[in-house]
């Protein structure tokens, strides 16, 4: 067993045993508290570039397989654990996780106080770490990688021949968002991030779906013209990242949380009924509500524990957005009937748009 640290840039060191790549790695230091679904979440590409701590302590123990992959790859720089389970029992195991860090680069470390780190996290907010084998001063990074770019599809492909074609822009798309279009029986073609408005109108989709993806929304203001000229064409949802692209499309600012939404136990209200979702989340980044024009939006969701938006639909248009992922995996299904609800204001637009021809 080889001795390694997790050294944060305030000054913290935490001790541990390099585990998966072993090479020294440096990312923003984040915690998730999803009791399942370690695969799941790293290999979701909204963690690009992060190291991710796992608050609960049985990491590895299910092992891993080929199926519950987010992601074509996985992109997270490491992640830190209290124990890495090295010899999981599961009917569906392929692997063990250590070998999937392994195969896909990923350094980690284990055997770490994670309560005390988690507690270090929130108090300071999020910070950058390197893991590493030796005690050291954390390097400066110059400059912040564009990492939507590093994660996005490099060209259109088409998923399914039948149903209502669902333009799916990849910003760092879920394969479980995918799947739940699908499974509302939708044709999907999935796009680069950096598609037009004339590009997405040449496809003629029934509807539009602005997916989650990694890092500061503001690194894609370039593209926020393109994005609002599609919702105003084509009925569109936005999930996380998406969510938060459509806000600085009509005008709304984001803010970095201080340590941000991660795990699978965030409850939600729904304004109209008082009713309280418990959702799956993973963002830094949330819309500030005094900036959304309320002459145009109306507020869906707000989050229980911190007031923050959790969702926005517009009066008159068919867009809707929400900062949690309705297609959980890993986590709840409690708002899984957002893609329901999405196809029904795809049929109920046409049929406007219809009756408004004829």
């Amino acid at each position: 067993m080889e001795k390694g640290y997790l050294l944060l840039e305030t000054g913290e060191v935490f001790p541990g045993i390099l585990t998966g790549n072993k090479e020294e790695v440096m990312g923003e230091v984040v915690f998730n508290t999803s009791m399942t679904g370690y695969q799941e979440i790293m290999s979701d590409p909204s963690y690009a570039g992060q190291i991710i701590v796992f608050c609960y302590p049985l990491i590895g123990n299910y092992g891993v397989n080929s199926h519950d992959f987010e992601g074509e790859k996985i992109h997270v720089r490491g992640i830190v654990t209290g124990e890495l389970c090295t010899t999981p029992n599961h009917y569906s195991l392929e692997d063990t996780t250590e070998k999937l860090m392994q195969e896909y680069k990923v350094s980690g470390l284990s055997g770490v106080d994670t309560r005390e780190l988690v507690k270090t996290i929130r108090k300071h907010g999020t910070v950058k770490g390197i893991i590493s084998n030796e005690i050291k001063e954390i390097p400066t990074e110059t400059t912040t990688p564009f990492w939507v770019k590093e994660v996005s599809t490099l060209s259109k492909r088409t998923f399914a021949n039948i149903g209502p074609h669902i333009a799916l822009l990849d910003y760092g798309y879920k394969k479980s968002i995918l799947s739940a279009l699908q499974q509302v029986g939708c044709k999907v073609t999935l796009l680069p991030y950096n598609t037009t408005f004339e590009e997405v109108k040449s496809l003629n989709p029934a509807g539009v779906v602005f997916s989650n993806g990694p890092g500061n929304p503001e690194a894609l203001t370039a593209y926020l013209p393109e994005i609002k000229k599609i919702t105003e064409v084509f009925p569109s949802l936005g999930i996380c990242l998406g969510h938060q692209l459509i806000a600085l499309a009509y005008g709304a600012s984001t803010n970095k949380l201080r340590f941000g939404h991660r795990g699978g136990n965030h409850p939600v209200k729904e304004l109209s009924t008082g009713k309280v979702f418990i959702t799956s989340q993973n963002h830094s980044y949330v819309v500030k509500e005094a900036t959304i024009d309320t002459s145009q939006f109306d507020i869906l969701y707000t989050n229980i524990n911190d007031g923050t938006i959790e969702g926005i639909r517009h009066k008159y248009l068919p867009i809707t957005a929400v900062q949690f992922h309705p297609e959980a995996n890993p986590g709840p299904h409690d708002t899984t009937h957002l893609f329901t609800n999405f196809i029904e204001s795809i049929k109920e637009s046409t049929e406007v748009l219809t009756y408004a021809i004829n």
